[in-house]
């Protein structure tokens, strides 16, 4: 007969390990109020350390776990750890989740993990947050920002605090670069560049460059593009997903688009079909468009690599795969598009996106001086 499982909300043995000169872990199986058991550890400077942390740990676990219960004494790295578990089941993307995990690895948990609910207040929040954007940038600072602020909302929700400190802290002033696209000259002669560049054509970065300036797409949803997709006798492709890298598991093709705008049907081209027709059909498991030299899905780090080593040469050391987005958007938007048809080309839920984002301005137009005319009488 068996061992009887452990009573929920309960623990087992507690085990000590030594791993260095100043370095212990301890560990010891928890019973979750869901019936799974699932091992817990936590480190210290001492065997002593490292089992008083763990039992704190598994107390206010046992306490959140069977009450629901975040208390003002509620450590921050535990309100993380609900935080962390109830966003696995809201349906975000795998990007997305890589990016919090990111976060709370690297600066959140580092940096108040140990603290008590009670103890992150506005100037604690205030100097994390600046010291993040002096150590990391504010890219980094604007990651365990959101991060901090949903636990802390968490926390709130629980009554743990009065109000969310977070929401007191005044961004940091950031200098946006104005969007910058290729003019059409300038496509004519990348273009040009890349189909003479053997290195390039072996890597499939011509066709890749092709396909992302006469669509807008992402990079990752260009290498998530199946044949499945393409209607080349309508001209269209659907957008279905787009390529990601997942933990444990290596790149995967996540079956949605970046935002739920991202789903839908795009009109090719004339050209872009004919290239299309005339590319030769790779075996590969995804069965995409655009495989690897060995047939595998492509890695969006690797292929911006790829097309950076191509454009260096040609003097486009200042385009990136989404300068083709934007590039696209221009022109359409030169052409005479509404920026909400612009918007439903990218993917855009909201056109202030498209308006503030991707439209590229090399130079005003002539027009508005002959248009303001009318505002002086004497005018002709």
């Amino acid at each position: 007969m068996g061992r009887p499982p452990l009573v929920l909300g309960t623990w087992g043995k507690i085990r000590r390990y030594q791993e260095g000169p100043k370095s212990w872990r301890a560990t010891a199986n928890y019973r979750d109020f869901d019936g799974k058991t699932r091992p817990v550890e936590r480190h210290g400077a001492s065997g002593a350390k490292a089992e008083r942390r763990l039992l704190e740990d598994l107390r206010n676990r046992a306490r959140v776990t069977a009450n629901g219960e975040v208390t003002p004494d509620t450590r921050i790295r535990v309100v993380c750890e609900i935080w962390r578990a109830d966003l696995a089941g809201q349906g975000k993307a795998t990007s997305t989740l890589n990016a919090y995990d990111d976060a709370l690895k690297l600066h959140v948990l580092p940096g108040l993990g140990e603290l008590r609910v009670r103890e992150v207040t506005v100037g604690t929040a205030d100097r994390f947050i600046t010291s993040v954007r002096d150590k990391a940038g504010p890219g980094a600072a604007r990651h365990a920002k959101t991060v901090i602020s949903q636990v802390m909302r968490l926390a709130a929700r629980h009554d743990a605090v009065d109000h969310n400190p977070l929401r007191e802290i005044t961004p940091a002033p950031s200098s946006k670069k104005p969007a910058r696209s290729l003019t059409l000259d300038e496509v004519r002669v990348l273009r040009a560049g890349l189909r003479a560049d053997k290195k390039a054509v072996t890597r499939d970065v011509p066709s890749l460059v092709d396909f992302m300036l006469g669509t807008g797409l992402r990079i990752g949803e260009t290498l998530a593009v199946t044949w499945e997709a393409l209607d080349l006798e309508a001209c269209t492709v659907e957008v279905r997903g787009t390529v990601v890298r997942v933990r444990g598991v290596g790149l995967v093709i996540q079956p949605a688009p970046k935002t739920e705008a991202g789903w839908r049907t795009l009109h090719l081209p004339a050209w872009l079909v004919t290239l299309l027709k005339a590319r030769e059909h790779v075996d590969n498991v995804w069965n995409v468009v655009f495989a690897s030299q060995l047939a595998k899905l492509r890695d969006r780090s690797n292929t911006n690599a790829d097309i950076r080593d191509a454009l260096d040469p040609l003097g486009f050391g200042w385009v990136t795969s989404h300068t083709f987005r934007k590039t696209a958007a221009t022109l359409l938007n030169d052409g005479g598009l509404t920026v909400r048809e612009v918007a439903d080309q990218l993917g855009h839920k909201r056109v202030s996106v498209t308006q503030d984002t991707y439209f590229g301005r090399a130079a005003a137009s002539p027009k508005v001086a002959e248009l303001l005319a009318v505002i002086d009488e004497t005018s002709p």
